[in-house]
């Protein structure tokens, strides 16, 4: 069967949105869809409610913007958790990967991406403002730059850091275990729980 000849038009509307997915083609959407086919009704009801019930009740803590079920994440509600260290990252696979490690102890604040003119992104469209508001208020001892060591994720942290200058607040920045080109979210976690430990002033990276 041609993956355009659909014997159905329920069969090509679900394969056309499974398709739509990132990483996702054609064929393997097909396959996806005729998986669910042989499963139980009750599956497929559950699995459909977990995705509608994920779009309209997941929310974004209101402190460091990470996906939550509520309006403080469970990072930021912790007390055990240290509040004066500020872990900047882009996006929440970043701090998933950053707690897989075991190796930080503080809380973080997610950009929602990084500066890319390339792609139309720019300071505004990010959360930096509420970023410069926490240092603002006092509420951190130490930013720790956590971005993508590629060109615009050095471009956030050097775009912040200028934002930051004359702020007593201490400016760190992993240490290059990361490799250069890398993202976050693909690094070991040996060597991005080391990067943390062994983190370095930003200003020093610089020179």
């Amino acid at each position: 069967m041609s993956i355009d000849n659909f014997p159905s038009k329920l069969l090509e509307n679900a394969v056309n949105e499974f398709s739509k997915l990132p990483g996702i083609g054609k064929k393997t959407a097909l396959r996806l869809v005729l998986h669910l086919l042989k499963k139980d009704v009750n599956e497929v009801v559950r699995f459909s409610r977990a995705i509608t019930q994920l779009r309209e009740e997941v929310k974004h803590c209101r402190i460091c913007r990470n996906i939550s079920d509520h309006d403080i994440c469970n990072i930021c509600s912790n007390p055990a958790r240290d509040h004066r260290i500020v872990c900047v990252v882009e996006n929440i696979r970043d701090v998933m990967s950053i707690e897989n490690t075991q190796q930080y102890r503080g809380v973080y604040h997610v950009l929602g991406g990084i500066i890319s003119p390339m792609d139309g992104i720019g300071p505004a469209d990010l959360e930096i403002e509420s970023l410069l508001g926490r240092v603002e208020k006092g509420e951190a001892d130490e930013i720790i730059f956590a971005l993508s060591t590629t060109m615009e994720g050095d471009s956030t942290n050097f775009f912040i850091f200028k934002k930051l200058t004359g702020s007593p607040v201490k400016i760190t920045t992993l240490a290059r275990g990361v490799s250069i080109g890398d993202e976050i979210e693909y690094t070991d976690e040996i060597t991005l729980g080391r990067s943390i430990v062994n983190r370095m002033l930003f200003e020093n990276f610089m020179g």
